[in-house]
């Protein structure tokens, strides 16, 4: 299957950004990766948060894709599938040492 296209690199920081938004579910903060010239998020997590640590303190590239079923398909999926915004649903995958979201537009 062919990775679709990339869509930001999302990297953990302590440090507030300049237009964060929260996300109650996650108890994140993360910025708008359309607004940085080279396309990165980044994410900010609360103390309990609940989400992985390896998303907490690993960087992670981003792929919009057609299907997320097939992209899941036989991968170590780290994050099922969730509704992330009202225009993504996305999932992350670990393969390695790499951390990779999958999203896909939601109709």
């Amino acid at each position: 299957m062919a990775l679709g296209e990339f869509h930001h690199f999302g990297v953990p920081t302590k440090a507030k950004s300049k237009g964060e938004t929260y996300l109650e579910g996650a108890k994140l903060y993360l910025t708008d990766p359309a607004a940085h010239p080279f396309r990165v998020e980044f994410l900010r997590f609360m103390e309990d948060s609940s989400m992985p640590e390896l998303l907490r303190t690993w960087p992670h590239a981003a792929f919009v894709v057609p299907d997320m079923d097939a992209a899941l398909a036989g991968q170590n999926v780290l994050i099922a599938p969730f509704d992330a915004t009202d225009e993504f649903r996305c999932a992350f995958i670990q393969d390695g040492d790499a951390l990779i979201e999958v999203m896909v537009r939601r109709k």
